[in-house]
């Protein structure tokens, strides 16, 4: 997929990610904005009201900036996303790692990624699929895939890295998904739940539905906390890791869950 020879330098319709094009031109005065002030206003405008708000011009008027003069900086949409998705990236705290644990070092890595995207919901509406290889990605690269270098090919370790944070981002977007749908109801949760039973009562006492009716008269996952039951489906991940390594590999002990900030 990646070519790493005969690459020379490469035109502006050449560039496919931001960081391949240079923040400041080779000539010409000095830019009076930086592509960390767009992103950091563009940040702070999603947090606050959705991906969506986060439009050239409302950057513009943050910064006190011309709309148009901004794509001096930042060329299109999807050169914006790439930035700030890398820069709250940055936010997963993986310095020191691997530290010898794997459990306990994906349990961190485990933890931060959802915290940060918990911090900032509009990560669960980022549509990209091919990579973008912003500085902190690469950083988070080296450290998470560093845990299990040493005891498994990198094939596989791309597999089992994929698996666990395609749990982390699936699971994450739904708790989202559900907090927006919550809040768009005027409900709680409890509430919620409390109003759907007599229809849930009803499909019951029908008879017609008897797995649905095991996960309501039995199962223990959907009455945990949203902590609790992130840390169930993590520890199923695990499982599946463990199985993957040598026997030597695995430390025994699952990592100590912290709630998101």
């Amino acid at each position: 997929m990646y070519a790493t020879e005969g690459v020379d330098t490469v035109t502006d319709g050449e560039y496919v990610n931001i960081w391949m094009r240079p923040e400041r031109p080779a000539y010409g005065p000095k830019p009076g904005y930086s592509r960390a002030q767009i992103t950091e206003a563009a940040i702070r405008i999603a947090d606050a009201e959705g991906l969506e708000a986060a439009t050239m011009r409302r950057i513009a008027a943050e910064i006190g900036a011309g709309a148009m003069s901004l794509y001096r900086y930042v060329p299109s949409r999807d050169n914006l996303v790439d930035l700030m998705a890398d820069q709250v990236m940055g936010e997963i705290d993986v310095a020191g790692m691997p530290s010898g644990d794997w459990r306990t070092d994906l349990t961190r890595y485990a933890d931060g990624l959802r915290a940060m995207w918990l911090r900032h919901p509009w990560m669960a509406t980022v549509q990209r699929s091919l990579p973008s290889f912003g500085p902190n990605q690469l950083f988070l690269i080296e450290r998470l895939m560093g845990v299990l270098d040493d005891v498994i090919p990198i094939d596989e370790n791309l597999g089992l890295i994929a698996m666990l944070s395609g749990y982390i981002e699936g699971t994450v977007r739904e708790e989202i998904g559900s907090t927006k749908e919550l809040r768009r109801s005027g409900l709680s949760e409890s509430e919620w739940m409390a109003r759907s039973h007599p229809y849930v009562d009803q499909l019951v006492r029908s008879g017609e539905y008897p797995i649905f009716t095991k996960i309501v008269t039995q199962a223990r996952q959907p009455h945990l906390s949203r902590d609790d039951q992130f840390r169930d489906g993590l520890q199923r991940v695990f499982d599946c890791i463990a199985a993957a390594l040598p026997s030597t590999a695995d430390s025994g002990q699952p990592g100590e869950l912290q709630s998101p900030q």
